[in-house]
């Protein structure tokens, strides 16, 4: 009997069904089975939890100054660690509103996020975004990559979880900003508020807060400096999501949005003593490693002065710039025309980042001149120069000077920002170099260093690496020796034509004006630097004795040959060492090896090593303060008489060598010990009558005159007269 046609029916659906039921039991038992086997071999390769308890990031090695200001800092990430209570309301706000408004409620995965995200990207045919948590993001920042795939993402999700359990959200918050990247190797808030802003992240407004909340997104995509626009609108979005999650209020907001967006870029600390900062670097390298020193960080207490260090630069600066303006103009750098196909608004220079302040010397784009002025183009910045500024080159037309195109060096005098117009004097780079160190005399602490015109350019450390022949400079360690034997400044001396023997032949000793004086004092001798009195002195008691002399004060380049030119600098030995050597006059005769640091710490505090001064008595406090008298006769009378323009207690040697290959001025006030040096890196001559007088002693006037500026008077100790 044929079954009912209604029982076929549900007898045929039945087994449909039970096949479904099957299928459906035997794809979760495959999808269970994989997504547990993803589970053992993806999580076998997450790093525990419990780690980023014990996670430090690379935190910055930093120097601070003799004040405990910041000298400079290395890194391989520009990290300011700071804590939870530091992280301004405002900036969490923001964060939240933008990067995970669910952050308070989600356990490490935003599920509706992902699933809003999923629907968008459906219906707008694009691909999923904005769907990463600030605990995803924090995972894939500290241990994860930035890998696009399906592993990393899954273990993002795996270790997210894991993150919510063990810690709170104000430590999950915390971690992150601490950790993101925000451009120019700059990680967390607190270093990008310094460097975006040259302030501490407490102290920015609401405006500068979304700025740096809107870098976390766009950052990877270029220099925020070079995208102003994008940042605008990025941080106006901030602002947005801030009003739409009622975290401010919308007329705030839109007072926010139309501030201008302000960059205002910090100088890298270290630009401001370069060479003395990789001076100290080298050595925290040396001593603990540069892994410890680029990645775990020190602190290092310098005993630069930040003021002095400022004089030091700017008075080198100058000084070369003088020099280089009496020897001519020699043209634009470049001219860009054919580069740029005529579109002079197109050119961007990599001078440019930065807006230009006053006194700083700037690579400007000549786009129009006349024979009366020219138009500079800096940046978005307008300068017009006028042929006053340009005077020093001798042309009455600046047209003999420049064209439409040139790239040339121009120092800023004046800025006004609303405008963006400038004031503008021409200038070129300087191909002669100069070294300056500056060290105070009771602690050998080394107060001011420049190695060279521009650190940029050269590394070379001219204060410190560099050897040349001091000239003249080298006389004060024969006098002093003469002082030991006996001698006193009032004695006599010849200064009349000899000749010594030796393997070369006759060598007869010169003055430098070719001149001869017959007898004179020695104060009258050292005074005016004649030659052949120091050689005279050197050959009476000894040049071995005058080597023996000059190591007590610390020269010990491996130039100190036994034979008589070196009584007037044949040998070569670095400024620093000549510095050094001087400043024991100033302190009684007693030299402290010069140093840079005084104490370096771990990145928590804990004390690594102190260093403590190193003290010899080279001569007696009598010969010392003679010395000085006829070190301040040089300066009354002698080659170094612009220095008493100073009105100040100050004494000191000029040194030339010859062929004008080198240029000396070691002087020093009561407290201080300044040497400079000026010539060119290949040795060749500065030029004629370029002499230690009118090459170096400018730059240490102009560096004396800075620092002492509001500095009370002081004076050298009385000689000690012997008695009767």
């Amino acid at each position: 009997m044929p079954l009912p046609v209604s029982f076929s029916f549900r007898f045929r659906d039945q087994r449909v069904f039970g096949r479904l039921i099957f299928a459906l039991l035997l794809f979760l038992s495959i999808a269970i089975g994989a997504l547990s086997g993803l589970l053992i071999v993806y999580k076998s390769d997450l790093p525990r939890v419990q780690e980023l308890q014990d996670y430090r990031p690379n935190v910055i090695t930093e120097l601070y100054s003799d004040d405990g200001r910041t000298v400079g800092s290395f890194a391989l990430e520009r990290r300011v660690v700071i804590s939870d209570d530091d992280i301004p309301q405002l900036l969490r706000d923001a964060l939240i509103a933008t990067e995970d408004k669910n952050f308070e409620r989600h356990w490490g995965v935003d599920v509706t996020g992902v699933a809003r995200a999923v629907v968008k990207a459906a219906m707008g045919g694009g691909r999923i975004r904005g769907t990463s948590t600030i605990t995803q993001q924090l995972s894939r920042l500290c241990f994860l990559t930035a890998e696009k795939s399906f592993k990393r993402k899954f273990q993002e999700f795996l270790f997210s979880i894991q993150i919510e359990r063990f810690y709170t959200k104000a430590q999950i918050l915390t971690l992150y900003c601490n950790q993101v990247p925000l451009g120019h190797r700059t990680f967390g808030f607190e270093a990008a508020a310094q460097f975006y802003f040259s302030k501490e992240l407490k102290d920015l407004s609401l405006d500068q807060i979304a700025v740096l909340a809107a870098l976390p997104a766009i950052a990877h995509l270029g220099s925020p400096m070079q995208m102003e626009n994008r940042v605008t609108v990025r941080r106006n979005y901030v602002l947005r999501r801030m009003v739409a999650e009622g975290k401010i209020t919308r007329e705030r907001a839109e007072a926010a949005s139309q501030a201008p967006l302000g960059l205002r870029i910090a100088s890298r600390v270290s630009e401001r003593a370069p060479y003395f900062t990789e001076e100290v670097r080298k050595y925290l390298a040396e001593t603990y490693g540069f892994r410890t020193v680029r990645e775990r960080g020190l602190r290092a207490y310098t005993t630069l002065n930040l003021e002095m260090q400022a004089a030091a630069v700017e008075a080198l600066t100058s000084g070369l710039e003088a020099y280089d303006q009496r020897h001519g103009w020699r043209g634009a750098e470049t001219n860009v025309m054919t580069r740029t196909k005529g579109d002079l608004e197109s050119y961007r220079h990599k001078d440019w980042i930065k807006p230009p302040l006053p006194g700083q010397r700037r690579v400007g784009l000549v786009v129009e001149v006349t024979d009366r002025t020219a138009q500079v183009r800096i940046g978005r910045y307008r300068g017009t120069l006028l042929r006053s500024g340009a005077r020093w080159t001798g042309k009455r037309s600046l047209r003999r000077l420049l064209k439409v195109g040139d790239l040339a060096l121009f120092r800023v005098t004046a800025v006004d920002s609303p405008d963006r117009s400038l004031g503008v004097e021409l200038s070129q780079r300087p191909k002669v170099q100069a070294a300056l160190v500056a060290i105070d005399n009771a602690s050998g602490e080394i107060k001011a260093m420049v190695g060279g015109h521009d650190f940029g350019r050269s590394k070379f450390n001219r204060a410190t690496q560099a050897y040349r022949q001091p000239g003249s400079a080298f006389k004060p360690f024969v006098y002093t020796l003469a002082l030991e034997e006996g001698m006193t400044p009032e004695d006599l001396i010849e200064d009349a034509p000899i000749s010594f023997p030796g393997s070369d032949g006759t060598w007869s000793p010169r003055n430098y004006d070719g001149r001869f004086e017959g007898s004179i004092t020695l104060r009258r001798a050292f005074a005016r630097s004649r030659n052949v009195p120091a050689v005279r002195l050197a050959n009476r008691f000894g040049i071995e004795q005058v080597l023996r002399s000059a190591r007590r004060f610390g020269i010990s380049s491996p130039g100190l040959a036994p034979y008589l030119p070196v009584a007037l600098g044949a040998a070569e030995v670095t400024l620093l060492e000549m510095t050094s050597a001087y400043s024991a006059y100033g302190n009684d005769g007693v030299r402290i090896t010069p140093r840079y640091l005084r104490k370096v710490t771990d990145y928590e505090g804990a004390t690594q090593e102190e260093q403590l001064a190193e003290v010899s008595d080279v001569v007696s406090r009598e010969t010392a303060r003679t010395m000085v008298a006829l070190l301040q006769s040089v300066v009354q009378e002698g080659t170094a008489r612009r220095a008493r323009a100073l009105n100040r207690a100050v004494a000191g040697k000029t040194g030339t060598t010859n062929d004008y290959t080198d240029a000396w001025f070691i002087g020093l006030t009561p407290s201080l010990t300044c040497g400079v040096w000026v010539g060119f890196d290949e040795k060749r001559s500065l030029g004629r009558g370029e002499t230690g007088g009118r090459a170096a002693l400018p730059i240490w006037i102009d560096f004396v005159r800075r620092v002492t500026r509001k500095m009370a008077a002081e004076e050298f100790p009385s000689p000690i007269v012997p008695d009767a």
